[in-house]
């Protein structure tokens, strides 16, 4: 029985990661990897599709409504609401640290970001765990950066 709980745990942990973890096997160039080089990377926005994200001046109920589901499948197993580090970092503060555009792409294009990104790669490195790529859809990402602000307002 405690066996079967154990592995239980285990696949339940994985399904709410997004099933195994993917680490890149493909050699990253230097001017790939080094955004000094590469003329198409802003790090104010990461390596990603998001170039400009419009926000609110209130925070949108609905989007935190949707943001607190995807959060509750795909990002709590790993990470926590405050500051304090789970498997990734704490989400506290996150919205003011990183631009909209940074953290949509992050989550939408964990492995270039993971492979490009200086401020990403920095996470990584206190971490020591890459997050797996947890196919984020473009509105699961705007929901998800909303929930973010949500928790950053919080006093």
């Amino acid at each position: 029985m405690k066996k079967t709980f154990t592995i239980l745990m285990v696949l339940s942990i994985l399904y709410a990661c997004g099933g195994q973890q993917t680490v890149a096997t493909d050699a990253v160039t230097a001017s790939a990897s080094d955004p000094n080089t590469n003329p198409t990377y802003d790090p104010q926005r990461g390596e990603g599709k998001f170039t400009k994200v419009e926000v609110g001046a209130t925070i949108d109920e609905k989007l935190v409504q949707a943001g607190t589901k995807v959060f509750a499948v795909k990002c709590s197993a790993c990470h926590k609401l405050t500051g304090e580090k789970l498997v990734g970092p704490g989400w506290k503060g996150v919205t003011e640290r990183f631009k909209p555009e940074w953290i949509m792409n992050f989550v939408t294009n964990t492995d270039a970001m993971l492979n490009k990104d200086p401020k990403a790669q920095a996470q990584l490195e206190i971490c020591l765990v890459r997050m797996p790529n947890q196919n984020v859809t473009d509105d699961d990402a705007r929901n998800i950066y909303e929930f973010m602000r949500k928790n950053d307002s919080k006093k």
